[in-house]
């Protein structure tokens, strides 16, 4: 099996901050740990291709899915951000830009949309195409149509899916967002599309705010949303019974043309910005068993998008572990995972969440 990856290494405004969580130390560290773990195409060879000349989105591709006006007013920002060096563009992550953010910007979207390209193109001449992942930052699920939020700029899944639709003719897409935060900006993109399939798993109470499970969609799009809060201290047992109940029944009865993937790794037990407990296995199996799942319902077809994931040294093992699924290759998780610092789940409460969705959706 092989592996696309799509490398965006940014310079924006917060990595002048080193304290903020959504420093630019994040993708260098994960390339440092694909390397170490011979993840790379090194040593490789075609099993691991790592595209890094791609071009932007343009700026069509980005008003798909979020307001003119907000994409002319960044884009517009910019010259406040140069004559200033460092600007506050969006209040509850806090967000920030400096000059450069609006063309980064666009290249993180525009990596997402390579890759696609990438996949789709493969599916059309195997039935087991390579999985793609969008290395990027800054991350996207939580840009909203009108503009920037919780370190977003640019929803970068919401574009590849509007891209894959209007291109590719791939009009049935399933996102599947285990971010440790709700998707909020996809949530609002696609509330009331019947053709984009958004399910969101996320820590009850945590930032935004938002993803309750009352919120199904609206309109045409009633009942393509599927946001399922997770108690605190839910982890690998919690997310293995919501995969199987949930998220398998759902994509089967849907059928999607391709799976895409907001892979936040911020859920994992020792991340600092919240309080589920995934831990490098977790993030294993759920590649693993995506992969299947798209192999099995659409072609194989099947694109991550790297979301949130701040504790550096969790974040960058748990995606090569998912390298590793997308390869076949089985999971090192046991030399890296401490279950020392684990503790029992509330699968009570998870069962009745489960059990509550599954009314809420008919499954």
């Amino acid at each position: 099996m092989r592996l696309w990856s799509c490398v965006v290494r940014l310079q924006l405004a917060c990595f002048a901050m080193e304290l903020h969580p959504e420093c630019n130390s994040r993708v260098p560290a994960i390339l440092d740990t694909l390397q170490k773990m011979e993840l790379t195409p090194e040593f490789r060879g075609k099993e691991v291709i790592r595209i890094q000349n791609f071009r932007s989105a343009s700026v069509d591709d980005i008003a798909a899915v979020h307001s003119s006006a907000y994409v002319m007013g960044l884009e517009k920002a910019m010259e406040t951000a140069a004559q200033e060096g460092l600007i506050h563009i969006e209040g509850s992550g806090p967000t920030y830009a400096t000059s450069t953010t609006f063309s980064e910007s666009m290249l993180a979207a525009g990596a997402g949309i390579t890759v696609t390209d990438l996949v789709v193109a493969a599916s059309k001449i195997t039935a087991n195409p390579p999985s793609g992942f969008a290395l990027v930052r800054p991350p996207g699920h939580h840009a909203v149509p009108r503009g920037p939020m919780g370190f977003c700029v640019f929803g970068n899944i919401a574009i590849a899916a509007r891209y894959a639709q209007r291109v590719h003719g791939l009009q049935r897409v399933l996102i599947i967002d285990f971010d440790v935060h709700h998707g909020n900006g996809t949530n609002d993109t696609f509330y009331e599309d019947p053709n984009i399939f958004f399910i969101s798993t996320h820590q009850h109470g945590s930032y935004p705010g938002t993803g309750k499970m009352e919120e199904v969609g609206k309109g045409p799009g009633e009942g393509t949303t599927l946001n399922l809060p997770l108690p605190g201290g839910s982890g690998d047992q919690a997310m293995s019974a919501v995969f199987e109940e949930v998220i398998v029944r759902v994509a089967q009865t849907f059928k999607p043309d391709i799976i895409m993937v907001s892979a936040g790794y911020d859920a994992h037990v020792l991340d600092p910005l919240a309080n589920l407990q995934f831990t490098t296995n977790t993030y294993y199996k759920l590649a693993l068993f995506i992969k299947q799942l798209a192999r099995e319902l659409c072609g194989g077809r099947c694109v991550f998008f790297l979301e949130g994931g701040y504790d550096l040294r969790s974040l960058s093992y748990s995606v090569a572990d998912t390298f590793r699924a997308f390869l076949g290759e089985a999971s090192i998780s046991s030399k890296i995972d401490n279950p020392a610092v684990l503790y029992d789940e509330p699968l009570l409460l998870v069962d009745k969440a489960i059990a509550k969705i599954k009314a809420i959706h008919a499954l």
